[in-house]
């Protein structure tokens, strides 16, 4: 067998290795699976929360107001005499929701920013960073407090206001990594086949720089949801019922 028969034959065998490799560390660590375990959890209270409610959400009884966890109520009622237990299901999702929205909406704002930043540079470069430093001179959670200030309460301005907050972070991260990447040799070998600049900069140098922004999608999630909290405790965000 040749050399090159050989390599063919092997490189199904070298990717099946590397995704097998991929799941069994992952199932060899507790505390991922853990988490796992927990995240399919709530994603299937928020899902169910029809199913799993036991009571109105949105009902008031002052006759049973302050209750502790019972049988009827599982972790008890408010000061309004409302079921804390089912008023935690479906408050679930819109948490999830108000999360994944924003973060979703803050990448895409980064990623068309950040990539027009990295990717030419230059005095589009330098506009952009100064119009984030603007944003960034100012905290994330000031910030989401202003815009939802002036746009006004509910599930809309609460995601714009998290998500502009949020969003120069993302500019920075995907611009520093296009910075490294426009340089390599698949990039000047596009632009010598004569490739436009958006097809390069969107079908060859993004996917190559995405990385970091999928690691901090993935924790900007929680952090969005403690913001949108906050914000509802200061009667900007999501409001009752």
């Amino acid at each position: 067998m040749s050399n090159a028969t050989a390599a063919a034959a092997s490189a199904p065998a070298k990717k099946k290795r590397g995704g097998n490799t991929v799941l069994s560390r992952f199932l060899k660590s507790k505390l991922a699976i853990l988490g796992f375990v927990i995240l399919v959890l709530i994603i299937l209270m928020a899902i169910l929360a029809p199913v799993l409610a036991t009571h109105d959400y949105k009902a008031v009884d002052p006759r049973v107001a302050n209750l502790s966890p019972s049988a009827e109520h599982i972790l008890g009622t408010d000061t309004y005499g409302r079921d804390i237990w089912s008023r935690l299901v479906y408050g679930a999702r819109y948490s999830l929701l108000v999360g994944l929205v924003a973060q979703a909406f803050s990448i895409v704002l980064g990623i068309v920013l950040g990539s027009f930043a990295g990717y030419f540079g230059g005095i589009t470069d330098n506009i952009i960073l100064r119009f984030c430093d603007i944003f960034q001179a100012i905290p994330s959670a000031l910030m989401a407090i202003v815009i939802s200030q002036a746009l006004g309460g509910g599930f809309l301005p609460t995601v714009i206001a998290l998500a502009v907050g949020n969003m120069p972070m993302s500019v920075r991260m995907l611009r520093a990594s296009m910075l490294s990447v426009r340089e390599q040799e698949f990039v000047e070998a596009a632009k010598a086949i004569d490739c436009s600049s958006f097809r390069i900069m969107f079908r060859h140098v993004l996917p190559n720089s995405i990385a970091p922004i999928i690691i901090t999608t993935s924790m900007g999630i929680g952090r969005m949801i403690l913001e949108s909290s906050s914000l509802s405790y200061l009667g900007l965000g999501i409001q009752d019922p």
